[in-house]
């Protein structure tokens, strides 16, 4: 086993290699993940229906901003295929395609704040959420530019591999949303006390923030000259189109994701406050070990798109098999700790909140946990083997087998379980399980198929 760890280690495409992309986008993830669990402990000591609107509102905007973020994040495939390819002086007007994508997304930002009291409305959750989500569902909106700027950019260095600039600008955009999270919550440092509407604010600046340092530091002289980041900044209808044709269909897949995740959390909210809240309470913890898949999968897909922009996908598939081995080590870790510790991650929340509500909270959410126990695995393989296909530009796949395996098992059965048969939380979640091993399954056939090896995002070199 030692031997070929250090065999692994040193080989192209192995462990060495896979870390030093993956790390630091493993960091940045957790640090999102970090930022989502701290908004919440501070909603959770503001108030029970504060923490329980949280969710079911930023989810149901991230449905709407995830079509704009999945396209964009997909220009980490072209920047990869493009420095496979050595065609760095490409780069930049790739990167500026998800510039003009932004500039749509922020438009359409604002129309979507002013629709917030008709769609939670129809939602129907009890009032005194519903006044909460509306709130929180408006001003994140406003924020919906900037967050996919700052994606477009980063790619700019997850595509070619030099991926610690994402960290810092990450963790320092998460320290100034930390700040003011707490601040604008509770009223502290002079700040006013604004509940759930200043998290939503801290989340905002955060955002602008990272899209602001991100855009200064592509315009740095080095990258001028070889990447072609300032001069490049025209819109270029044909790699516009590209993006779209490759990209789209990754963002239809995301929205349609989670719109899937949405759904179900919108569901499960109809049992009422606590179930609610134990589902919120657990997604957030549950962040914990996804959000950093997230990351090993961004390092996955450059690592296949660097390799298939050189015509290598050998060592492409081999790149795949090095992440799975990594991740799913990672996973058992979290799996043993979400079933035989659930009760460590829910110290933070109980800090200051010492009622009798927040009990059958704990209690739900530790049985919850030991269910996100069971399919961890399962999302390792999911994610390794989607990367390999975004990786070629097989999108249009994914998006077809995610959205209707996605209704077919977790949305319509959980709708009907609660609604004609008064099902309880745990069967609810137990979907959740069923559609993870069914995915992990198609895609490691559609991976063993060979055919994503074959594909190409970018157009080919001129003679």
């Amino acid at each position: 086993m030692i031997s070929y760890i250090k065999t692994r280690w040193k080989t192209p495409g192995g462990y060495r290699e896979f870390f030093i992309i993956a790390l630091p986008l493993i960091l940045s993830t957790a640090t999102w993940s970090v930022q989502s669990f701290i908004d919440r402990v501070f909603l959770a000591w503001y108030s029970t229906e504060a923490l329980a609107a949280a969710l079911p509102a930023a989810l149901t905007q991230f449905i709407f901003v995830s079509l704009f973020l999945g396209t964009a994040t997909y220009i980490n495939t072209f920047v990869a295929q493009y420095i496979g390819a050595k065609r760095p002086h490409n780069v930049g007007p790739a990167v500026w395609q998800g510039a003009y994508l932004a500039l749509i997304g922020l438009l359409f930002g604002l129309g979507l704040g002013a629709l917030s009291t008709p769609i939670f409305n129809v939602i129907g959750h009890e009032a005194s959420i519903r006044n909460e989500e509306i709130t929180y569902f408006r001003i994140l909106s406003y924020g919906i530019g900037p967050i996919i700027l700052s994606a477009s950019i980063s790619c700019f260095y997850s595509g070619r591999g030099k991926t610690w600039t994402i960290l810092g600008v990450n963790i320092f955009a998460t320290l100034i949303n930390i700040f003011l999270d707490y601040g604008l919550i509770f009223g502290k440092w002079g700040l006013p006390a604004w509940g759930i509407r200043g998290a939503a604010w801290a989340t905002n600046i955060g955002s602008f923030t990272s899209a602001f340092i991100f855009f200064l530091l592509i315009l740095r002289p080095r990258y001028r000259e070889r990447y072609n980041t300032l001069h490049g900044w025209k819109l270029d209808i044909k790699l516009f189109k590209r993006l779209i044709r490759f990209g789209g269909p990754n963002g239809v897949n995301f929205m349609l994701d989670i719109f899937t995740w949405g759904s179900f959390v919108l569901i499960c909210g109809r049992l009422g406050i606590i179930e609610s809240a134990a589902t919120n309470i657990t997604f957030n913890i549950n962040s914990l070990a996804f959000m950093p898949l997230i990351g090993a999968s961004i390092a996955m897909v450059t690592l296949v798109g660097q390799r298939l922009g050189n015509n290598r996908s050998e060592e492409a598939e081999y790149c795949i098999w090095t992440g799975l081995q990594v991740t799913v080590a990672y996973m058992s870790v979290m799996a043993l700790i979400y079933w035989f510790l659930p009760h460590i991650f829910l110290i933070p929340y109980s800090y200051g909140t010492d009622n009798i509500n927040f009990a059958a909270v704990k209690d739900i959410s530790v049985k919850l946990l030991r269910i996100v126990a069971i399919y961890c695995l399962f999302d390792a393989f999911y994610f390794a083997f989607t990367a390999a296909l975004k990786g070629a530009g097989d999108t249009r796949y994914i998006m077809f087998m995610n959205v209707s395996m996605g209704w077919l098992i977790i949305i319509i059965p959980s709708y009907l379980t609660l609604t004609y048969f008064n099902g309880s939380i745990y069967i609810l979640w137990s979907y959740i399980c069923l559609y993870l091993i069914v995915c992990s399954i198609v895609f490691y056939l559609r991976f063993r198929s060979g055919k994503w090896k074959y594909m190409r995002v970018i157009e080919n070199a001129p003679q």
